[in-house]
């Protein structure tokens, strides 16, 4: 699959939730060839901050995708600042993909702000699809559309404010969800948590990793995980999250 650097160009750009913002960009080819899972590199135009950001991409229309980020840092906070009709320097579609012909039920997980990632694959996964998404109060972005794009939906918050009190765990225990195949994306201990249950409950596991990144395309290895087989790259136990991730099958990774 090929990358692509481009200059692109900002549709919208707007608040979701106290530090949460989403952007519609129309691209030349990207759009085209990404896939739910995936991420771009996002470069800013400060030039101090020389190394591009990672973001997750969230939705896919022809010719434009849709990026939902956390402000995080000084990066990200120039990104909140521009404006519709402006240029944005982007590279991608990058890393790997989330699979979209398992059989069987589907239930798509995503915790904070590994909610975005989870949209377009639970748009595109031709099966029953179950969404259950955690946050942290009632501050919930992207819910009406997980609602058009899923079967189901059920929501946990950790103070209890909205759905199941506590994390996506107890709310599928306490809404009986029953799935074939998992996809998951957000905090590392949930991500854990979700590989052991996955594998008590019988199902097939994937994670999409997230991870701080230097190049984005595998050259620099500054964001390695732990994996179960040798690497062919380093000929040791370690996966490259931005080139042979961010998604890996649960039981390829040590976490």
């Amino acid at each position: 699959m090929s990358t692509y650097k481009e200059t692109a160009c900002i549709v919208s750009q707007e608040i979701l939730a106290e530090g949460i913002c989403s952007m519609w960009i129309r691209t030349g080819q990207i759009a085209g060839e990404s896939r739910p899972g995936q991420f771009i590199s996002v470069y800013c135009r400060d030039g101090s901050r020389l190394l591009p950001r990672p973001i997750s991409i969230c939705e896919i229309k022809e010719d434009m995708l849709r990026i939902v980020y956390r402000v995080v840092g000084k990066g990200t906070a120039e990104f909140s600042t521009w404006k519709a009709g402006e240029p944005i320097e982007i590279a991608g579609p990058l890393g790997n993909g989330f699979p979209l012909d398992r059989p069987g039920t589907a239930v798509v997980i995503g915790g904070g702000i590994g909610v975005p990632p989870m949209l377009e694959l639970a748009k595109q996964l031709p099966v029953k699809t179950i969404a259950v998404m955690g946050y942290r109060t009632d501050d919930m972005f992207l819910k009406e559309q997980f609602e058009e794009a899923a079967d189901a939906v059920f929501i946990a918050t950790e103070d209890g404010s909205y759905g199941t009190k506590g994390n996506v765990i107890d709310a599928m225990k306490a809404n009986d969800v029953k799935a074939d195949v998992l996809y998951a994306c957000g905090p590392m201990p949930m991500l854990r948590a979700l590989k052991n249950y996955a594998a008590e409950q019988g199902m097939e596991a994937w994670i999409s990793l997230e991870e701080k990144m230097a190049c984005g395309i595998g050259a620099c290895l500054a964001c390695v995980c732990k994996s179960k087989d040798k690497d062919h790259h380093t000929n040791v136990h370690n996966k490259r999250i931005c080139k042979e991730g961010p998604v890996f099958r649960a039981e390829e990774v040590e976490i």
